[in-house]
C-alpha cells in the first residue's frame, strides 16, 4: 500500500498563511472538518475490510486443511464407480456358481428345459 502523508491530526492542525485576500478561514476550517470526517471513515472501513480478509484468508487455509485430511483415499479395494447393474449380476451369480457349485448349474437347465 502506498504511504499516507497525512493523518487526521496533520489535516486538522493545518495552519494556513493568510493574505489579504486570502480565503475564509471559517470555510476552510469547515471543509477540514469534513476532510477529516472523510478521512477517519476511510480508515474505519480499510481497518474493517482488512481484518474480513485476514477473517477469510484463515477460514481458507482451515477447509483446505481440512479438505486435504478428509481427502478419500481410492484404493483397487474400493469398487469402481462405474460398475454398473449387469456387472453386479454376474459377480452375483458367479458368486452362487460357486457356492452351490453343480446344483445351481442343474437348477438352471431344467429350468431351461421348463420353457
Amino acid at each position: 500500500m502506498a504511504n499516507r502523508s497525512l493523518t487526521t491530526k496533520d489535516i486538522l492542525q493545518k495552519e494556513f498563511k493568510q493574505s489579504m485576500r486570502g480565503y475564509n478561514p471559517a470555510e476552510v476550517d469547515e471543509y477540514l472538518d469534513e476532510v477529516i470526517r472523510d478521512y477517519e471513515s476511510y480508515n474505519k472501513e480499510l481497518t474493517q475490510v482488512k481484518a474480513e480478509n485476514n477473517r477469510l484468508l484463515s477460514k481458507i487455509d482451515e477447509l483446505a486443511k481440512q479438505a486435504s485430511i478428509a481427502k478419500p483415499n481410492y484404493s483397487s479395494s474400493q469398487p469402481n464407480s462405474t460398475v454398473t447393474n449387469f456387472d453386479i449380476l454376474k459377480r452375483l451369480s458367479n458368486l452362487e456358481r460357486h457356492v452351490f457349485g453343480s446344483k445351481l448349474d442343474e437348477t438352471e437347465d431344467e429350468m431351461e428345459d421348463e420353457i
